[in-house]
């Protein structure tokens, strides 16, 4: 097993709306299969720069399989707020894991469901940079990239939980009532499932502001796009030095930051050789709009 107590692999760090700092760690360096202890939410009071709560998760949750890739808060739920984390794994099951924050309880949703998983390279071949984004590896054939569910983004009313496969240019909602109440069937939990169509490329990060809109990175397109309320959509960004945009958050002052992390320009995509330039860079642009606070 690994040690709870310490990180392993940190993939995500999110503030939530009661201004507390959650580290998502998948347990899972370089992919490799995660061990109980390892997969965990963690919790560091900013006040006092001290871990004030962790929570592991079981084994039929975190899966050997399993990457957790990103997480949404709404503290109005249960006792002390749930959680919502996207499980990407490129090797096995996808979903979305649901925390219970006050017992630390938690449970897999739309396991394995399609709207969950990568598309196959008949319906799905990106294009970043000018290249077919494929796995390349230094030796052997190019393989179609296989990430599923990444994106993950709570709507301003908290009432919706968007998605989408990292692998896709579509994405999806479903109902946040179904998934908190563990007593909802699998099944009653797909049905809310919408499919809320082609998004004109492929998507690491989602984010959504205060004033209902929803926001996507366009990896293929170095951009960052934005759904209206009318449903309608715009470019808020785009610029070639947002080489892979990813996390994004919404923030207090009415700026949206956006990490730019160079994916696709990774040693797996590129026959073994890493050509990622530093420095990484965060970027922001003013949206007159601030971030969703489910609190």
């Amino acid at each position: 097993d690994d040690d709870p107590e310490a990180f392993v692999s940190v993939q995500s760090i999110v503030v939530d709306p009661a201004d507390r700092l959650w580290v998502l760690d998948t347990g899972s360096p370089m992919f490799q299969p995660t061990r109980p202890g390892g997969p965990k939410l963690v919790r560091v009071d900013l006040d006092t720069d001290t871990v004030a709560q962790v929570i592991t998760f079981p084994t039929d949750v975190a899966l050997p399989s399993t990457y957790l890739n990103d997480v949404r808060f709404d503290l109005r739920r249960a006792d002390a707020g749930i959680a919502y984390i996207t499980d990407s794994s490129d090797s096995g099951p996808n979903g979305i894991i649901v925390v219970d924050l006050a017992s630390g309880a938690s449970w897999r949703r739309l396991h394995e469901h399609p709207s969950t998983k990568a598309e196959p390279l008949a319906t799905f071949r990106p294009v970043v940079e000018g290249r077919p984004f494929l796995e390349r590896p230094s030796d052997g054939d190019p393989k179609p990239v296989s990430m599923g569910a990444d994106g993950i983004a709570i709507s301003a009313d908290g009432s919706r939980l968007y998605y989408c496969p990292l692998a896709s240019r579509r994405w999806y909602s479903v109902a946040t009532d179904a998934l908190a109440d563990p007593r909802v069937s699998a099944d009653e939990v797909a049905a809310t499932v919408v499919d809320e169509g082609d998004k004109g490329g492929g998507s690491d990060g989602l984010e959504t502001d205060d004033a209902g809109r929803l926001y996507l990175t366009s990896y293929e397109h170095n951009a960052v796009l934005r759904r209206r309320t009318d449903n309608e959509y715009e470019t808020v960004v785009h610029d070639p030095r947002l080489l892979w945009p990813d996390t994004m958050s919404v923030a207090a002052d009415g700026h949206l930051y956006v990490t730019a992390n160079q994916l696709h320009r990774q040693a797996t995509y590129q026959r073994g050789e890493d050509l990622r330039r530093k420095p990484y860079v965060l970027f922001r642009t003013r949206i007159d709009a601030g971030p969703v606070l489910l609190r």
